[in-house]
């Protein structure tokens, strides 16, 4: 008996820890990105050349040292958060808006319109992504609203195909029978009784595209094909930091760390949002 009791008390300090940890790491990185504005007013881009390539922790002017430029590497990486954090938001917003409304027409009237929606997500599903956003983005250009929209069409068919096996589970429940049957109309069926039924694995799937996207767009950085050189971002200073690594380590060191910091907090609330909000699949830690 104790130590039955003993592993579900456990689980919860466990599950309450990923809180603790998630939120201090995502909650610290979005708060100093909402407030760089009035942190470091000159948006990270006061060079002084006199200063070039401090090391960390040695000027208390520059804690975290200077990049080639003399520009401040920490200015810079709570700056490029905004970008990351901007890119990886707003593109999981739009797919999970074309996924979820894919979804469910496509789970709750089957028929053609499943076949036909379901058919070219699978296509889609098919397509190498790196290809696939080197010909997008070579095609338009590069930009952060070509980013975000390359994101969307690439990630809404994970909320479909998600939408859609929900709404096959509950279309025949006894409560939407019963709907059905006093005449309530499909679209208040699917908006009001359905939609608010499959919101907890979508919230689940969104913190998690989050950090996959902020992921995401720091390699398209990195690799020339995300946001402008000029404007800072986190795969952006990586890529300026990569021909210093051996004398300037810093300058690639602290945008990756922030990186690494922002997306272990949003997994690890990924993970406890999944605890939390479908315990029957929970696994075991």
């Amino acid at each position: 008996m104790a130590a039955a009791q003993a592993v579900p008390s456990s689980r919860r300090r466990f599950r309450s820890m990923e809180f603790v940890i998630g939120l201090l790491f995502a909650g610290t990185m979005t708060l100093a990105v909402l407030f760089s504005g009035f942190l470091f007013p000159d948006g990270g881009e006061s060079m002084d050349l006199m200063a070039r390539l401090v090391p960390p922790f040695t000027d208390p002017a520059h804690i975290l040292g200077t990049d080639p430029l003399g520009r401040d590497v920490l200015a810079r990486v709570v700056v490029g958060g905004r970008i990351s954090l901007m890119v990886g938001v707003l593109s999981v917003l739009g797919a999970v808006v074309v996924g979820t409304l894919v979804g469910l027409v496509a789970g709750y009237y089957r028929g053609v319109a499943e076949v036909f929606l379901m058919r070219f997500a699978d296509v889609q599903l098919a397509l190498p992504f790196i290809l696939l956003a080197i010909m997008f983005l070579a095609i338009l250009g590069t930009g952060i609203d070509k980013i975000i929209f390359f994101m969307i069409v690439a990630q809404w068919v994970q909320y479909a195909r998600l939408v859609r096996g929900s709404v096959l589970a509950l279309r025949d429940r006894e409560f939407i029978l019963s709907a059905r049957a006093i005449g309530v109309g499909n679209g208040r069926i699917i908006f009001h009784h359905i939609l608010p039924n499959v919101l907890g694995p979508i919230v689940i799937l969104m913190t998690l595209n989050v950090a996959t996207n902020i992921l995401l767009e720091s390699s398209l950085t990195f690799l020339g094909l995300g946001v402008d050189p000029l404007i800072p971002s986190w795969g952006g200073m990586l890529a300026d930091g990569r021909t210093y690594l051996q004398s300037a380590w810093w300058v690639s060191v602290f945008p990756g760390l922030a990186i690494m910091v922002t997306v272990l907090g949003l997994n690890l609330l990924g993970d406890w949002l999944r605890d939390l909000l479908d315990p029957l699949g929970q696994t075991n830690k």
